[in-house]
Formats: C-alpha cells, structure tokens, sequence
C-alpha cells in the first residue's frame, strides 16, 4: 500500500510543503529568506525544477511543483532540504544579532541528538507534506491557498503584497523566484 503524502510520480505536479523541526520561526530576518530564495533558483536552474507556486513562511515552505524528466522530484527536494539547512544553519552560526540565536540552535541540536543520522542539528522536520496535483481545479484549490497564506496571516492585505511568494508573478511583477506560471 502507497504511504500517504509521499512523492510516487517523480514527475507529476505536487503540492509540498516542508516544515522546520518544532515549527520554529526560523525566516524572520531576511538573510535566511534569501538563502531559501537562492536555493530553490539554483534548484530551477539546475536540477531541473519546475515552479508553479511558492510562498515562504516564518517556519514552513508551499511548493507546487514538478521535476523535469528525467530529474526526480524526491531527489531535487532532499538535497535542497540538506542545502538551505546548511546555508541558513552557518548564517544562524554566524549571526550576532539574532536574539534566539542560542535557543534555536539548542532546538536544533537537540533535534539532532534524538534523530538517527543527523550529524549536528535538525532543521526540517522529517520527510515532505506531498499532495499529487490531479486536476486543474485541484492546482487552482493549491494556488489560492498557497498564494493566500500572508493574507491569513495577517502580513499583508494583498497576496501579491508579500515579497517571498509567487503571488506578485501571477499579478504581472517580477518575483524573487523564477516560475512557470500554470
């Protein structure tokens, strides 16, 4: 029996979302936004990710997405995860401001001590949050919600408002991530 949420059809259109350990609000300062931003350009441009939709949070990511045949999606993913843990985690290290600096990366080690395999820290939680995009309305359903999370939020007034989300794409601006508009 298929596990649920996980990625079968490496090549299908999914709905992802990736979660940091303990829901910690991890993207606060923009530094750790941009290196989320980095990664998944770096990921479009060369590992054959395609992105429809995008939106990040203080502690999670929406992805709808797809990989490129004959690219694997679960492949692309994993190594993203381990890349913006890495990149975020030497910028955390590095960091002489951050007033929960010390709290988190105790969150995070203590994660990791609890996690077979994990050398240091934990920053995501285990695994990926997958739905299978199986319809056009299905990925409209998708695209609102995920578009829609910083108006729930109470952010910003207007999805197209938020600067990490692809919202502003499907509005006629430039975004910080390039996408392939559905």
């Amino acid at each position: 029996m298929e596990k649920p949420y996980r990625i079968s059809d490496q090549n299908a259109i999914y709905f992802l979302t990736f979660t940091v350990v303990d829901w910690m609000d991890v993207s606060t300062r923009k530094e750790y936004k941009y290196e989320v931003v980095d990664c998944l350009n770096y990921c479009i441009a060369n590992k054959g990710l395609e992105i429809y939709a995008w939106v990040l949070m203080t502690n999670h990511l929406h992805l709808l997405c797809r990989a490129v045949e004959p690219k694997r999606l679960s492949d692309i993913m994993r190594d993203f995860k381990k890349f913006v843990a890495y990149k975020v985690l030497i910028s955390l290290e590095k960091e002489s401001v951050e007033s929960r600096k010390k709290w988190m990366l105790n969150q995070m080690e203590f994660r990791g001590m609890i996690v077979k395999g994990v050398e240091k820290y934990k920053f995501w939680k285990d695994g990926v949050y997958a739905i299978e995009i199986f319809s056009p309305k299905f990925f409209e359903q998708k695209l609102h919600y995920i578009h829609q999370n910083p108006v729930r939020a109470m952010i910003v007034e207007e999805a197209e408002h938020y600067l990490f989300s692809s919202a502003r794409d499907y509005v006629g601006v430039k975004g910080l991530v390039r996408v392939s508009l559905y």
